[in-house]
Order: structure tokens, then sequence, then C-alpha cells
């Protein structure tokens, strides 16, 4: 693995030097968009709008456009905006882990220590594992700033990013029927459902089976095959009353 930042992990007076690695990897088909009349491959080019040339990568730059103008920034500014972020994740708090809702989490990394027998990563881990508590710091990836929380998996240190609360979109314009339209009877047979389908949650057990299916049909193609369709299962309930269908539900899963 090849390593996206290289910085420290500060909590007090304590400094541990670090690299990330991205802990997460992509399982979908790598598909590549074609000229559907040749079928030669598609590329996409940066284009001056005025001129309609191409423009060399060397040649871009980034900028912010402020009223009529436009205001180039340079990868000094960047770093000058807040140099320590740029190299330091500081733990500024201690929180639980299940305080953090699960909408406000991206993705992934792992934390590897710079010195093999770094005693201060090993004190992170075990202290972390120990009061069942997770760092909460900010840091500056890719140009943009992150908040994320550090959390040990094993004896690894996992830097996780999370949104900033304004990335979370409120829920004011969405269409939610009214609290009380449920009756008793209704609610004790719905959690009657979720505790007959309740288990100890193994992630293992799933995989991506679409993808396996889709590489199946191509497969099939490449050798001149027509791919078997599979016909889409619909189960409908036999009543429209919702205390029916949950007492079907019920039934079902005991089978």
């Amino acid at each position: 693995m090849r390593s996206i930042w290289k910085g420290s992990i500060g909590f007090g007076l304590v400094n541990i030097p670090i690299k990330l690695y991205s802990a997460v990897q992509n399982s979908s088909l790598d598909l590549d968009m074609l000229d559907g009349r040749d079928l030669s491959r598609i590329h996409f080019m940066r284009v001056n709008e005025r001129t309609k040339k191409e423009v060399p990568y060397d040649k871009i730059v980034r900028a912010y456009k402020m009223d009529e103008d436009y205001i180039v920034v340079e990868q000094a500014d960047f770093e000058a905006a807040s140099p320590e972020k740029n190299r330091l994740i500081e733990i500024e708090s201690f929180v639980e882990m299940s305080d953090v809702n699960p909408m406000f989490y991206e993705t992934s990394y792992y934390a590897e220590p710079e010195q093999k027998n770094s005693k201060a990563y090993n004190l992170l881990v075990e202290a972390l594992k120990k009061s069942k508590k997770a760092g909460l710091a900010r840091f500056v990836l890719r140009n943009t700033e992150n908040l994320c929380i550090i959390h040990p998996e094993n004896n690894v240190l996992v830097v996780t990013r999370i949104r900033f609360e304004q990335e979370i979109r409120g829920t004011e314009d969405l269409n939610i029927p009214k609290e009380g339209s449920i009756s008793k009877k209704e609610l004790d047979m719905g959690l009657a459902l979720i505790n007959q389908y309740a288990e100890k949650f193994d992630v293992s057990k799933f995989k991506d089976q679409y993808t396996d299916d889709l590489l199946n049909i191509i497969k099939a193609k490449a050798k001149g095959k027509h791919p078997t369709v599979k016909k889409m299962k619909v189960v409908k309930a036999s009543s429209d009353d919702l205390y029916d269908q949950l007492m079907a539900s019920l039934s079902k899963k005991g089978a």
C-alpha cells in the first residue's frame, strides 16, 4: 500500500509520527466508457472555454470567484491557511463511539507509526481500548479540513473521517407521517418482528453479490452465450391491514 498522508497524531504533549493508508477499497467492477460505434475508449479533456484547446495539467490552477474576478489559490495558500493541521491530527477531546450518529461516517484510514516500536502508539491503542473512548480531532487532507475520530481496530489505530454538522441536510422538506398513528397492538407486533430477526452484527455474512452476478453475465457474453436473467420475486401481502401483514411476517420467519 502507498501512504496518502504523512504527519503526526497528537494528544496532550505526546506526539506520534504516523502515515495514513486507505482502509477501504471499491468492490464494484471497473467499467470503461467506449464509443458505441467502434468501441474506442473515450477520454475526457480539460479544455479552455475560450480557445477550445486542451490545457496541459501543469498549467491548470485553482481559483475562487469573488464578485466578477477570480483569485488564484496556490499550494502555499492552502498550507498557510492552517499549517499545523496539514501535518498534525490533534486530538481535541475523547468521546463515546456510540454518540457518533452513523450518518456522519465517511471513510477510514489505517494509521501506521513511523517508528517500528512506538511506545506512544501502543499506549494510545491500549488506552482507547481500556477507556472504550475515541479521539475527536481535525486535520487537513488534500487541502480540505476534515473532522475525524481515532479508534482502535485490533492493535491498529484507525482514523475515520466524519462529516461536519453543516454537511447534514435538514428534514424540514420531507413529507413524514405524523406520530401517534400506530396502535399499541401494531407496535407490539412490530417489536416482536424485530426481536425475531435480531442477531449479532456479522458483516462477513454479506458479500457484494450483485458485482459477482454482473461479472458472470460478462463472462457468459464473452463466450457468446446468452446470460440467464433472474426473475424478480415480488412478495405480495394477502391483506392491506398493517396488523395482518405483521402477523404474516412473523409466521413467515418462523416457517
